[in-house]
């Protein structure tokens, strides 16, 4: 089953707009402005990521609302990979997409993950986001290994560390908010 919308919070929302807008390059399809709260207001924007599902940024303005930080891992203290959003790509699309990243100032990371390569850049608020090709089809013997994992009081660490290339942008952009 698709997914409709994934929805996050931004700080910055002429930066968000930008990076997803022409780093990802995103159209925007559709905003919605409500009231927040008791003492504020929200737009809620709608990006559509090229297959009809979408993705969707809060800018969220009320004078009662606390700090916070929009980055969904760091802002917990957890590394900034581990919640991130993962977006369907082409094997072959990969190098235009990093190409798109570095020439908009973001760094990019690849990473050969053995059954799919990624890209990975972080958006202006913290958020890690990924291109992602999946490089091979699962086999029954995947889907015995991954039940057998899952089972695994202390499941056995992959043997080797996958391949990764760092790609650094030669100008910076609001890669990311301080």
């Amino acid at each position: 089953m698709a997914f409709h919308h994934v929805a996050v919070a931004t700080r910055d929302l002429e930066a968000t707009h930008r990076f997803y807008s022409e780093a990802m390059g995103f159209e925007l399809v559709r905003v919605e402005t409500i009231p927040y709260m008791e003492n504020g207001w929200a737009r809620h924007l709608f990006y559509d990521t090229g297959n009809g599902e979408m993705l969707a940024i809060w800018d969220l303005h009320d004078v009662d609302l606390p700090d916070f930080d929009p980055a969904i891992s760091t802002g917990l203290g957890l590394p900034s990979f581990v919640n991130h959003i993962a977006f369907d790509s082409g094997f072959d699309d990969l190098d235009a997409k990093r190409d798109r990243w570095l020439a908009h100032g973001f760094d990019v990371v690849r990473i050969d993950h053995g059954w799919c390569t990624s890209i990975y850049a972080n958006d202006p608020n913290g958020i890690m986001v990924e291109f992602c090709a999946t490089t091979r089809v699962f086999t029954a013997d995947d889907h015995r290994e991954a039940r057998e994992l899952l089972a695994a009081a202390e499941p056995p660490f992959n043997r080797t560390e996958p391949p990764m290339q760092f790609f650094e942008a030669r100008s910076r952009h609001d890669a990311t908010i301080s």
